[in-house]
C-alpha cells in the first residue's frame, strides 16, 4: 500500500507500506515503487490521483481502479461540485487504456454506511476533504432526530444503493482476483428508498425524526440560497440532496454482488451495530 506518510498501526498488521510522494519531481520514484504491481486501487483525488494514474501506466500496471466510488460517473452532470477531480481521472484512464493498455474499472458501491454513523463519515477517517463528511451532512442527523427526504421526478422518495465501507474492502478485494474487468463493477449491501432510510433509523434509536421534504424545486431554492449567502458547505450538502433524486446512487444491476463471493451487512444490522453504546 502507498502513502503520503507511514502508517505504524498498518505496519503492525503485518502489512506493506510504501511512503511516496506524488510531486513531480518525485514522479520517478513513483514509477519506482509501482514496478511489479499488477493492479492499483487509488483511494487519492485530484492532481495526486492524475500523477498516480501516469505513474501506474509508465511501470506497466495491468488495471487501475480510480477513487471513484459512490454513484455512478455517467449518471454525473457536465459541471458537478462533487466531482474533485474525478472525470479528468477517468479521461486520464481512457487514454491510457488506449495508448498502454492498462485497463481500469470503476468500483461503484452507492452511499456508505458510515455516512449516518456516530460522527459521520469523518469519524472514520472517510471524506474528511469532501466538505459534508460530518454526521447530518446527508439526508440524517441521527443525533439531532433530523431526516431531509428528497423526492424524485416521479413525485416519489428517492431511492438509493448503499454499502458498509468494510463491506467495500471485501468486495474490492475478491474483485482483484477476476479475470476481468468491465468498466463498472458495481456492489451494493442494501437498496432502498430515503422515506425507509428514516424509518429504519427512528426504529434502531426507538424516536420519531424531525423530517423535511424536498422536491426539485425547494431544492433549487435551497441552493439558491446558499448560493446567495456564499455557504459552500451548505451547497454541497444541498447538491448531493439533488443528485439521489436524480438517481445517481441508485442502479438496479449490482453485478459484482454476483461476481464475488461476498454476503453484505444489511443496513439496519449494521445501524443497530453503530449506534449500540451511543
Amino acid at each position: 500500500m502507498a502513502y503520503r506518510a507511514a502508517k505504524p498501526h498498518l505496519t503492525a498488521k503485518g502489512w506493506q507500506v510504501v511512503v511516496v510522494n506524488y510531486a513531480e519531481a518525485h514522479r520517478q520514484n513513483l514509477i519506482f515503487a509501482l514496478a511489479g504491481v499488477s493492479a492499483v486501487i487509488s483511494v487519492v483525488l485530484g492532481p495526486a490521483q492524475i500523477a498516480l494514474i501516469d505513474a501506474a501506466a509508465r511501470a506497466g500496471v495491468r488495471r487501475f481502479a480510480p477513487a471513484e466510488f459512490e454513484g455512478q460517473a455517467a449518471l454525473r452532470p457536465a459541471t458537478d461540485a462533487l466531482d474533485r477531480g474525478k472525470r479528468s481521472a477517468l479521461e486520464r484512464l481512457r487514454y491510457h487504456q488506449t495508448h498502454s493498455g492498462m485497463r481500469y474499472t470503476s468500483f461503484v458501491c452507492g452511499i456508505l454506511y458510515e455516512r449516518f454513523s456516530p460522527g459521520g463519515m469523518m469519524a472514520s477517517r472517510i471524506g474528511v476533504r469532501s466538505g459534508i463528511g460530518g454526521e447530518g451532512d446527508y439526508l440524517m442527523h441521527i443525533s439531532q432526530r433530523r431526516a431531509r427526504i428528497p423526492y424524485a421526478i416521479n413525485g416519489q422518495p428517492a431511492t438509493i444503493c448503499m454499502t458498509s465501507a468494510e463491506d467495500v474492502g471485501k468486495f474490492v478485494a475478491a474483485a482483484i482476483a477476476l479475470q476481468n474487468w468491465p468498466l463498472e463493477l458495481r456492489m451494493r449491501g442494501d437498496r432502498m428508498n430515503v422515506s425507509r432510510l428514516v424509518q429504519i433509523a427512528e426504529t434502531v434509536r426507538n424516536t420519531y425524526f424531525e423530517k423535511n421534504q424536498y422536491n426539485s424545486q425547494s431544492m433549487q431554492s435551497e441552493l439558491a440560497l446558499a448560493q446567495a449567502s456564499q455557504a459552500i458547505q451548505q451547497q454541497l450538502r444541498v447538491i448531493s440532496m439533488m443528485a439521489t433524486a436524480n438517481g445517481r446512487f441508485d442502479f438496479a444491476n449490482a453485478n459484482l454482488n454476483t461476481m464475488v463471493d461476498v454476503t453484505p451487512k444489511r443496513f439496519q444490522t449494521w445501524l443497530q451495530e453503530v449506534w449500540a453504546n451511543h
